[in-house]
Order: C-alpha cells, then sequence, then structure tokens
C-alpha cells in the first residue's frame, strides 16, 4: 500500500462528523427572529409562579370590579343580620352592624387597589423623572439630588408616614400623598443607575453628537432603555403600598368608615376573633393573596428581563 492510499484511508469520510447546520434544523434557522420584549414575554409566560400571580391578580380585580354591582346590598347596608357566619345568602357572613361582607370585602379591594396603584403612580414619577436627570447631568446637580435622596432615606418611612397622617386629614388623598412623599426614593435610585448605565453607550454618544437635548435623550433612550428595572420595581411598589396602607387602616390612621378597606376589616375582625373569625379571615387572605401575587409577577419580570438576554 502505498503512503497515498494509506493516507486517503485515514481521512475517510465516514471518519467525520458534521459539525455544521443539519438539513433537519432548516426549521430552527429560518425561524423569525423576536425582539427583546417579546423574549420577555416569552420567559415570562413560562414563569408557573408568575403566571399563577398573575390570574390571581386579574381574579381580585375583576371581583373588585363587578361583585359589588351584582349584590343586593350596599357596603353600609344594615341587612338585619349581626354576626352570621358565611351562608348561601351572606358568602363571607355579616359583621356586628350587620353589613354583608361579602360586598364590603370587595369594596374595600377597590380602595386598597386604588391606594397602592394611586402611590405606585407618583413613585414613578417622581422617581423617573429625579433619577433620569440625576444621573444624565452628573457632578454637582446628581450630587445635590441625591444627597436630598440620602436625608429623605434617612428618616423611616413609616414614621414620616404617620406624622403625615396625624398632620394632615384622615381620607383616601391624604393617605395617598403620605405613601409617597418618601416612597419615590427607591425608584429614582434605580432609575439613576440605570442612567449611570446607559448614557456611556454610543447609541446615546451619537444622538448628542447630532445635538439632541436632555430631555430627548431621556425621553427617547434613557427611559424606553430603562423601562425593564422601572416596571419590576413599579410591580414590587404596589404591594408594598397595599400592606402599609392595611396597615395603617389597621391601627385607625386610614381609611375611615363607613368606607371599607382590608386593613380596617382586619382591625374590625380581630376584635370578634374568638366569636367570629370569618371577619377578620377573609380581609387577612386577600391581604395575602394579592401581597403574594403582586411578587410573583415582579420576580417573574426580573427573571425575564435577565441582563444575560439584551442584545
Amino acid at each position: 500500500m502505498t503512503l497515498e492510499n494509506k493516507f486517503n484511508e485515514q481521512i475517510a469520510p465516514e471518519r467525520f462528523e458534521i459539525v455544521g447546520a443539519r438539513p433537519s434544523d432548516a426549521d430552527s434557522l429560518n425561524r423569525k427572529q423576536i425582539s427583546f420584549w417579546q423574549e420577555v414575554m416569552y420567559r415570562f409566560s413560562h414563569n408557573k409562579l408568575a403566571i399563577i400571580g398573575l390570574v390571581i391578580l386579574s381574579f381580585i380585580t375583576i371581583m373588585a370590579i363587578f361583585a359589588p354591582m351584582f349584590s343586593s346590598w350596599s357596603y353600609e347596608e344594615n341587612t338585619g343580620l349581626y354576626n352570621t357566619a358565611p351562608s348561601a345568602a351572606h358568602w363571607f357572613g355579616t359583621d356586628d352592624l350587620a353589613r354583608d361582607l361579602f360586598v364590603r370585602v370587595w369594596i374595600g379591594a377597590r380602595i386598597s387597589l386604588f391606594i397602592g396603584l394611586a402611590a405606585a403612580v407618583i413613585d414613578l414619577i417622581i422617581g423617573v423623572l429625579w433619577g433620569s436627570i440625576s444621573g444624565l447631568l452628573g457632578g454637582r446637580v446628581d450630587n445635590i439630588m441625591m444627597r436630598i435622596a440620602d436625608v429623605l432615606t434617612a428618616i423611616p418611612y413609616l414614621l414620616v408616614v404617620i406624622i403625615l397622617l396625624v398632620v394632615m386629614e384622615k381620607g383616601l388623598i391624604p393617605m395617598i400623598i403620605a405613601l409617597s412623599f418618601t416612597g419615590w426614593v427607591n425608584m429614582a435610585r434605580i432609575v439613576r443607575a440605570e442612567v449611570l448605565s446607559i448614557k456611556s453607550r454610543e447609541f446615546v454618544l451619537a444622538s448628542r453628537t447630532l445635538g439632541a437635548g436632555s430631555w430627548h435623550l431621556i425621553k427617547r433612550h434613557l427611559i424606553p432603555n430603562a423601562m425593564g428595572a422601572i416596571l419590576v420595581t413599579m410591580t414590587l411598589t404596589i404591594p408594598a403600598a397595599i400592606f402599609t396602607e392595611s396597615f395603617l387602616s389597621y391601627i385607625g390612621l386610614g381609611v375611615q368608615q363607613p368606607l371599607a378597606s382590608w386593613g380596617t376589616m382586619a382591625s374590625e375582625g380581630n376584635k370578634a376573633i374568638q366569636s367570629a373569625p370569618w371577619r377578620l379571615m377573609f380581609p387577612a387572605l386577600f391581604i395575602s393573596l394579592t401581597i403574594f401575587a403582586f411578587n410573583a409577577v415582579g420576580d417573574g419580570l426580573r427573571d425575564a428581563l435577565d441582563p444575560k438576554l439584551r442584545k
């Protein structure tokens, strides 16, 4: 056997394995490319815990909107039945003033969700603007703005809220103002950190070179590219506001009678826990479910927005 034949035998085609694209891979290679946000939604939709949280939130929201409409009782109407257990006539029972607890729970859901969402939106607006301006301008402006944020952070959040509620008249608007007074600081810090990272990227520098002003950069480049962190922070801010409102209403500084919130209902139910435990059970259950659901959705968003996915 010649040296050439021996060499050809050693490099025979059957000795090699195809490492490139196979014909069977054609479908996956021809698949339409998806955007970053489509990839985020795909990952989020495959997070079972986040989907469970979203279903719970959808159920609570739908019930809060529509359930009281289909009841024959109002949230403050006397049914003539005092402290009755759950039944076909009154699904969640009645309280010591003979009010239907099913209606009051869902009216309370409206109030608790409204306060949580309103406080989160105010935190979003102030925090995003504060953090964007501070991070973009930098220097002395950034230093002054963040020192102000540090001072507000140094004061215990709950103490600030309680003092404001004692000073102001009780009601929904004062509650929202009190919750938002320092609540925006966390959002501002997170947005500032995102802006500091984004503003040195090529597309921002190119926009500056072309003469774009600060507001244009914030609106068109910085906020859109920080939207992931903003959404996660807002999603986790809402349950914190709901819990704080429930606690303040529980101790008598929040929503006042005859309005109902989950906190006021829990406070009233705690007084009758021995004789009518359902009065505490239902508001406590929905507070827990709502906080769990928001946190599950927030964690799902955070996992879906894994920075490793960014192009």
